[in-house]
């Protein structure tokens, strides 16, 4: 089965790449389908092809000046900070009614990048753009800790909504998902990974092909118009996800 995960596994990195997004939401249970132990091999992995692919992307936008690492920097080192924060804090909070809201959120921006619809004119300012990296990763960071789940679904409809334009707010979420990423799959590989290093060398050498390829084309090629365009209908796909796994089945 798993030779089928290979033509997957590059699609997600290669649409995710272009996202700023690390698509571990779905890396997960396609490996899991694939008939890897969910805990040991599926979870750890799919953090790690993450990390791979978000961290790929990153030096892709790196050059080509598309990171706003003003924001970028912040909203990484505050999501590490504090969802560790969110997962101490004891707080008798409904999981479900908090996915609702972030899943409504998510949509929200994935119907404004589909109409077309501008947040703002112009950049932020340095200190607007400083304040939101530190605001919005304590904040997703908090809530991704307390409920479980983790926060990069949600950076890049708060970077658009914010008034990033949608290829600063891929290249800037993936500086934040790969800090975030990170620390999720070092937390996994300390407790239960049994890494497969055949396996793990395999699924990173395709993921990280097809992240360059994805984050290369979204650069170079794509116009602000079909970037919106791709993240609407993903955003909009990943509301539905959560909908139904986290609140309908869940």
């Amino acid at each position: 089965m798993l030779y089928l995960a290979v033509p997957i596994l590059s699609a997600i990195a290669f649409v995710f790449s272009m996202l700023g997004m690390g698509g571990s939401q779905l890396y997960i249970p396609v490996l899991f389908w694939c008939g890897l132990d969910f805990k040991t091999q599926a979870i750890p992995l799919g953090m790690l092809l993450n990390v791979v692919n978000s961290s790929s992307a990153t030096v892709t936008y790196a050059r080509k000046r598309l990171v706003v690492w003003r924001a970028a920097l912040p909203f990484g080192v505050t999501m590490v900070l504090f969802a560790p924060l969110g997962t101490i804090v004891n707080i008798s909070l409904p999981t479900k009614p908090v996915i609702i809201v972030f899943a409504a959120f998510t949509a929200t921006a994935a119907v404004l990048m589909l109409s077309g619809w501008r947040p703002k004119k112009g950049g932020l300012s340095p200190r607007a753009t400083l304040l939101l990296g530190l605001a919005g990763g304590a904040a997703l960071g908090f809530f991704a800790g307390l409920i479980g789940r983790g926060g990069g679904s949600f950076v890049v409809p708060l970077l658009y909504i914010a008034g990033l334009r949608s290829k600063n707010a891929a290249a800037t979420s993936a500086v934040a998902v790969t800090f975030s990423g990170s620390a999720s799959f070092v937390s996994h590989l300390a407790t239960a990974a049994e890494p497969d290093p055949l396996l793990w060398i395999s699924a990173v050498a395709v993921v990280l092909l097809a992240s360059q390829l994805g984050s290369r084309l979204m650069a170079a090629k794509f116009k602000s118009r079909s970037v919106k365009l791709v993240f609407g209908c993903v955003l909009l796909g990943i509301a539905a996800l959560l909908i139904v796994k986290d609140v309908l089945i869940g």
